[in-house]
């Protein structure tokens, strides 16, 4: 039985990128290795991946090479809550809350290394 997926980032700064996950959207996060080159964050049951890899230039988000596709997509129950606890947290909104085409209800914000992160909802 398959129970979850993980998706791992490869980020230019894992503090940075912490920062932001916890801060602005409510993740749970630790820290591993001494100096910290992997991170973990944890919210309810979605879990993403962050292993530090610096100024490598070849790090491309999606939509850099397929116009409009996200590095990670979340679902979730209430998207609608959750958007509206991402502006309260000042959380830079890469598009807003809307349907789409494949049948759900999302909006997306922009990670600090320029990953797309979608949350959506069926509708």
């Amino acid at each position: 039985m398959l129970r979850s997926v993980s998706p791992v980032l490869l980020v230019r700064d894992l503090e940075r990128t912490v920062a932001f996950y916890r801060d602005l959207l409510g993740f749970e996060c630790t820290l591993h290795g001494e100096p910290p080159d992997f991170a973990v964050a944890k919210r309810d049951e979605a879990i993403i991946l962050f292993s530090r890899a610096g100024d490598d230039p070849r790090l491309v988000p999606n939509w850099h090479v397929v116009d409009k596709m996200w590095n990670v997509y979340v679902r979730l129950d209430d998207v609608r809550g959750f958007y509206a606890e991402a502006q309260e947290r000042g959380c830079p909104i890469d598009y807003s809350l809307g349907p789409k085409g494949h049948g759900f209800l999302e909006f997306g914000v922009t990670d600090p290394d320029g990953y797309d992160i979608a949350f959506g909802e069926p509708v």
